[in-house]
């Protein structure tokens, strides 16, 4: 997450973490990420997910998890067909 100085807004944060998915706030919008279209978010540690940063204006980076997203593959989810696969992996039992 990235602060900004001297009262400033944040420029990108995690709201809240759901069983369904993440809330995502970025420059002033909202947006709820699910496990279903991004399973890399799911089974992470909290403070992770939460350690998202804002760069160029555009592009959001999650430094612990690899993961990075621009900010028009949230709001025109159909431009981006193409889904990733970590998450149909099925657990075996211990």
């Amino acid at each position: 997450m990235r602060l900004s100085r001297r009262g400033k807004t944040t420029l990108a944060s995690v709201e809240n973490i759901t069983p369904l998915g993440i809330w995502l706030f970025v420059k002033d919008k909202e947006y709820f990420l699910n496990y279903k279209d991004f399973p890399y978010f799911r089974d992470q540690k909290l403070s992770a997910i939460q350690d998202v940063r804002l760069v160029h204006g555009v592009h959001l980076h999650w430094p612990g998890l690899d993961v990075d997203l621009e900010i028009d593959n949230l709001e025109n989810p159909g431009k981006y067909p193409l889904k990733s696969k970590t998450g149909g992996r099925k657990r075996r039992a211990a």
